[in-house]
């Protein structure tokens, strides 16, 4: 559906210039809000800071070690070649895990944002409104390397032992304020990672299950009528979660007909019934009763469904 088609249907398509239309796998327009470059830069500093955190203390636990084991064998850190190499092989090790597992663990996780992120509420999503990919998230973070941490530590390692020339200094410091400035350019504040990995960064606002409610099943009294024209087994409702029930939701807000028929022809589809016509929002309104209850009594005895793609918590 274009930009085009979804303003002429009524919805809203941007009220600010980070607001966005995003459309949904289902084919339903959703509106998100681009995270502005002020909070992605709070974010990676955040993040950088943590690492840096997590390198000083497995340093000094390093070192500790070191100390730890000359106490113990009556050795001199001279004396000790072999053990020095072998924590000195792991701390190598522990520094790339900081420095490239960090951001992949936690934005491959469910909620796509990193500690930085979680913080300044933004999170990691796909720009085609589909499911974050692994390969999405690392191909983000590899370009992230050649933005940022290979130059600085290129130019650390330069300025400790002395060989960096100014020629050098300057060039390495413009290539990181070069990509480091770059989201302030386009429209939808992505860095070059984001540009080749298909992703952006968004503002994480999460409805809660129970404020969600689709306004015209109370509004016109017939619930009922409309949840016994409908019945649908446990397996039918156990194809969908959280996430899918907050997008019927907003589809039957919306009102729109389109909407509502490229829906309800991907329920159908999904739980394998033949999708009928001219009744597509008293089966949303029944199918999304009947998905509400379900999660609910799901909920009550503590066990929850993110989304489609995820087990039972």
């Amino acid at each position: 559906m274009s930009r085009a088609k979804i303003a002429v249907a009524g919805l809203p398509v941007r009220h600010s210039k980070l607001d966005r239309v995003m459309i949904s796998p289902e084919g339903v327009p959703l509106n998100i809000s681009v995270a502005s470059a002020g909070a992605r830069a709070g974010a990676l500093l955040l993040d950088i800071v943590i690492i840096l955190a997590l390198i000083i203390g497995v340093t000094l636990a390093g070192i500790f070690a070191i100390w730890g084991f000359g106490s113990a064998f009556g050795q001199s850190l001279e004396s000790a070649e072999g053990p020095l190499s072998v924590l000195m092989v792991f701390w190598i090790i522990a520094i790339f895990l900081f420095r490239n597992a960090y951001f992949l663990y936690f934005e491959l996780g469910d909620r796509a944002a990193t500690w930085g992120k979680r913080v300044t509420g933004i999170r990691v999503a796909a720009r085609d409104g589909g499911r974050l990919t692994a390969e999405a998230v690392i191909a983000r973070n590899i370009v992230r390397d050649i933005e940022l941490f290979l130059p600085l530590m290129f130019l650390s390692s330069g300025e400790v032992s002395g060989t960096m020339s100014d020629f050098t200094a300057w060039a390495g410091f413009i290539w990181v304020l070069m990509f480091l400035l770059f989201p302030l350019f386009n429209k939808d504040r992505l860095r070059c990672g984001d540009l080749i990995a298909g992703t952006w960064v968004i503002n994480n606002v999460k409805p809660k299950l129970g404020n969600l409610v689709a306004p015209s099943v109370p509004e016109q009294g017939n619930a009922s009528a409309t949840a016994g024209r409908y019945v649908f087994s446990d397996q039918e409702l156990s194809v969908y979660g959280e996430y899918e029930l907050q997008t019927l939701e907003k589809v039957l807000r919306s009102g729109t007909d389109e909407a509502l028929d490229t829906v309800a022809a991907s329920i159908c589809e999904k739980i394998g019934w033949e999708p009928g016509s001219g009744d597509e929002r008293i089966f949303l309104e029944a199918y999304y009763t009947a998905l509400r209850a379900k999660l609910e009594r799901g909920m009550r005895f503590g066990k929850r469904r993110k989304d489609k793609f995820s087990q039972t918590e």
